[in-house]
């Protein structure tokens, strides 16, 4: 596996990699778990190379959030992905990134509003930025995002359909369904921040958010049914919740019952101080 952090390296190395056939890219933050292991393999089932990128992203945190103590084990997270079969790891600083006098930010309008993009103002415009630079940087034929993030997926591929990236940046952006521990829990680098008691009262938000999809399968209100969600969660040991709403799943609308637009799920509570997102099809 090749490691680089600059970009003139880097595009040498992946017009070198891209004469063998296609080219996946694994967007990451590094910290890495079975969920995103779990996208570099479907990857390699998908390409004939991958890169992964490892970049803790500091314009989508915002200033009370966990920029500082978000976990960085690239040393670690190297040594997972060449077992892989990972063929390029992209780690670029943040100089590089952003080199002096960057100015430009790009936004969203619609389905980052709401939810995440509420809750925590302009990490999408963050993300967006971030992503369009490392679709123009690798220009994958196609990248893997995953389904635990819904709402960042849909901002990303709406603002590769706006910039006229899908072809020939990134030919296809490919949600991966999201991978659970054992009590359903959904995984992420930031269940690393669980004490051993929150880590256990935090099952309680996958168990909740099935108990209120299979009531409104069963023809409770959606308003019943998410309130009936919301006490389970602050009765199971989380101590606020930022939202529990059901959003179109391409719009993110907001819905308030059954329509023609499939429809999700969306949960974001805090437990101690760490904020875990879920969502699910209803």
């Amino acid at each position: 596996m090749q490691t680089v952090s600059q970009l003139v390296p880097l595009r040498s190395a992946v017009d070198t990699l891209r004469q063998d056939g296609p080219l996946a890219l694994v967007p990451t933050m590094g910290a890495l778990h079975e969920g995103h292991l779990t996208l570099v393999r479907e990857a390699r089932r998908q390409a004939a190379h991958v890169a992964v990128s490892i970049f803790v992203n500091p314009r989508q945190f915002g200033a009370n959030e966990d920029l500082d103590a978000y976990p960085r084990q690239l040393a670690r997270d190297s040594a997972l992905l060449e077992a892989e079969g990972v063929s390029l790891l992209w780690a670029p600083t943040v100089e590089a990134m952003y080199p002096a006098g960057y100015a430009t930010n790009i936004a969203v309008e619609g389905v980052s509003a709401g939810l995440c993009g509420a809750a925590r103002p302009g990490h999408f415009d963050g993300v967006a930025t971030v992503v369009c630079k490392l679709f123009n940087q690798v220009r994958p034929d196609l990248a893997l995002f995953g389904e635990k993030d819904w709402q960042q997926l849909a901002v990303i591929r709406r603002m590769a359909r706006d910039l006229d990236l899908t072809r020939p940046v990134v030919d296809r952006i490919v949600g991966v369904p999201t991978v659970r521990e054992a009590d359903g829990l959904a995984m992420s680098s930031r269940n690393a921040y669980l004490t051993a008691d929150q880590r256990a009262q935090a099952a309680c938000l996958p168990r909740a958010t099935r108990a209120a999809i299979t009531a409104m399968q069963g023809g409770a209100t959606y308003a019943a049914a998410l309130a009936a969600l919301k006490a389970d969660l602050l009765a199971g040991g989380f101590a606020s919740i930022d939202y529990a709403e059901v959003r179109g799943a391409d719009s993110i609308a907001l819905q308030q019952g059954p329509g023609d637009e499939p429809g999700r799920l969306f949960v974001a509570a805090r437990i101690g101080s760490t904020r875990l997102i879920d969502n699910l099809p209803v």
